[in-house]
């Protein structure tokens, strides 16, 4: 009969292997259920199927919202935008690349260094002021710099990189 000590340590190991034995299996992300928004391809190190990441509106969601209050030169006004961070999510899939070759709906490609996806930096909005953007909103992704909280935001090469309708992402 193990002590109450022992059998909590037994636990612990136990939970810990299994833990190191879902991370080792790197690479695997869960499915999407719902619609895919965004596919992300390349050098990347976690996919779920086919060598691909591919992320529905909830597994965006999942890995923590971000808002970026902002103006853009699109848009009348103060706006609130929330996503994820492209930080985070070239994290979450092992992006291990140095730019990425971000695609819109109609094929527009645009070229973003990975150096860009820094804390506080560019997010993948899907909401505007609350809101899920529809395409005709410039949905229902679109990578959104704080434009108004950093100079650095405010130039043509950066509004180049301001992909909407984003709905690819590969990785090189």
């Amino acid at each position: 009969m193990y002590t109450l000590t022992e059998r909590f340590t037994r636990v612990a190991a136990l939970l810990l292997l299994l833990l190191g034995a879902t991370s080792v299996a790197a690479g695997e992300l869960e499915e999407p259920t719902g619609p895919v928004l965004l596919t992300i391809s390349g050098d990347i190190e976690n996919t779920n199927g086919d060598g691909t990441a591919a992320f529905d509106l909830d597994m965006l969601r999942a890995l923590g919202a971000t808002d970026v209050t902002t103006e853009t030169i699109w848009t009348p006004g103060t706006i609130t935008f929330t996503g994820v961070e492209l930080k985070t999510l070239l994290d979450h899939v092992g992006a291990t690349g140095s730019e990425i070759d971000a695609t819109a709906i109609n094929d527009y490609t645009v070229v973003i260094p990975v150096s860009d996806a820094v804390e506080e930096g560019p997010i993948v909005a899907y909401e505007m002021d609350g809101k899920l953007m529809s395409r005709r909103d410039k949905g229902p992704l679109w990578l959104i710099y704080p434009y108004s909280s950093n100079a650095e935001y405010r130039t043509e090469v950066i509004y180049s990189r301001s992909i909407w309708q984003l709905d690819r992402v590969a990785i090189r």
